[in-house]
Formats: C-alpha cells, sequence, structure tokens
C-alpha cells in the first residue's frame, strides 16, 4: 500500500477535539483538496458554509446537540445548492425544474463527494472530524441559521480538529458481503448476524445495541420529515 492508501484505511470518526486551531491556510488548503473532487458535469452543486465563531456553534448546538460542534476547530455545513442553476439557467431560458429525486442525486452526491474529500485532507494534516448527518432533522431551523436561500438544503454537517482521542479502525463488511462480480449477489441474514458478532467484539464494553439492531431503529420506523418540508418551503418539491 502506499501512503494515500494507508491514510484512507487508517480513518476513524473523530468527536473530540483538543483545543488547537486549524489555520487560515490549512483550511483553505483542505476545502481547495475538498473542491477537486468529482461533481456530475462539473456543475458542483453544493456551497460549504464555514463556521468557526463560537456563538454560531452554540446556536447549531442547541439544534443538533453534538458535543463534537462545540469542541471542533472549525465546522463545515455542505449544502446541496441549485440556487446558481438557477441563476444560470436564468441566462438562456425562463424554464427551471429543479424537482425530483435525480437533481436532489446530483446535489447531494456532488457534496458528499466534496465531503469526503474535505476529510480526508484534513487527516492528511494531522486532525480529524466526523461528519453530522444529524443537521438533516432540524433541516428548516439549520436553513434559517445559516440563511439559505431557495434551492438549497443542508446535506450533512462536518466537525474537525485535532484530535483528543484515538480510536481502533472499526471493521467493515467481509468485502464478499459487499463487492460482487459481474451481478448483485443476493444474501441471507446469516451475513448480518455473523457482522453482529464481529461489531460486538470490536465495542466489547462500549456496545449498547448490536448493528443490525441500529438498523432496525433507522430503518423500523417511519422517516424523519424535517428534509422533506424543507425540499416545499425551497422550491425543490411540488
Amino acid at each position: 500500500m502506499n501512503e494515500t492508501i494507508k491514510l484512507m484505511k487508517a480513518h476513524t470518526s473523530v468527536r473530540r477535539f483538543t483545543e488547537e486551531q486549524i489555520s487560515d491556510k490549512e483550511l483553505r488548503a483542505i476545502i481547495d483538496a475538498g473542491r477537486a473532487a468529482s461533481s456530475w458535469k462539473n456543475f458542483q452543486s453544493y456551497s460549504i458554509i464555514v463556521v468557526r465563531s463560537q456563538e454560531k456553534k452554540e446556536a447549531l448546538f442547541d439544534l443538533v446537540p453534538q458535543k463534537a460542534i462545540l469542541q471542533a476547530s472549525v465546522f463545515l455545513l455542505f449544502v446541496g445548492d441549485l440556487n446558481r442553476a438557477k441563476k444560470g439557467a436564468a441566462l438562456h431560458t425562463e424554464d427551471f425544474y429543479p424537482e425530483g429525486t435525480e437533481n436532489i442525486l446530483i446535489s447531494s452526491v456532488d457534496a458528499a463527494l466534496a465531503g469526503q474529500n474535505t476529510l480526508l485532507a484534513a487527516e492528511s494534516l494531522g486532525y480529524g472530524g466526523v461528519i453530522i448527518g444529524l443537521v438533516r432533522y432540524e433541516a428548516s431551523k439549520i436553513a434559517q441559521l445559516f440563511n439559505l436561500p431557495d434551492y438549497t438544503y443542508p446535506v450533512f454537517g462536518m466537525a474537525l480538529g485535532k484530535p483528543n482521542q484515538n480510536h481502533a479502525v472499526k471493521p467493515r463488511l467481509p468485502y464478499e458481503a459487499v463487492v460482487f462480480e459481474a451481478e448483485y449477489c443476493e444474501q441471507g441474514s446469516s451475513v448480518i448476524e455473523a457482522y453482529d458478532r464481529v461489531q460486538a467484539e470490536y465495542a466489547g464494553e462500549r456496545a449498547q445495541d448490536t448493528w443490525s439492531q441500529r438498523l432496525a431503529a433507522q430503518f423500523g420506523q417511519e422517516p424523519n420529515q424535517a428534509i422533506d418540508q424543507l425540499f416545499k418551503e425551497k422550491k425543490l418539491e411540488n
């Protein structure tokens, strides 16, 4: 393995940080590396809001009570952004149809690719971070807090800073359970049960539930409707 692959395979989520700050120069380099990610037709259908002030972090924490937000040197909000698309399209046509799953996927995937690049760049400089998807659960209030215009929505946040914890890398699903040759290979629940045991061994005394129980908690109940409501407010859904 080369150093890049070693870095990628060593990834762990970091939720506790020291007081060391990321300099403006380093942050610019980190974000520029993130922005170099692949993008659908080079539309770059996302924006990034940089949050450094403790006051804004505290306002965000009131909505999304994750301690990593308060401790982080910087919090980045990745926004799905079709607002620029509206302005660009208006130069050539009066028609604009941002609604639908395809366009949401375009902006969400663009944001996710840039986010993963950003986190990897930060880790290469000795920093760490965690992606916070719970911002979507308070989508309308987050939109108000960050003054998001029509045709935009929060995709996820990212807390970055100097790590103040060191966890072992979480074991992934077996290669054969995820990667298939030529066509999809549907598997039985034995794969899930085996992975439950792997995760339980990894977590040890910290384990509060199994991996499959977390799946049930997420997908075994009615989905949170906050982002759907915001899509209506921001003209991304009819």
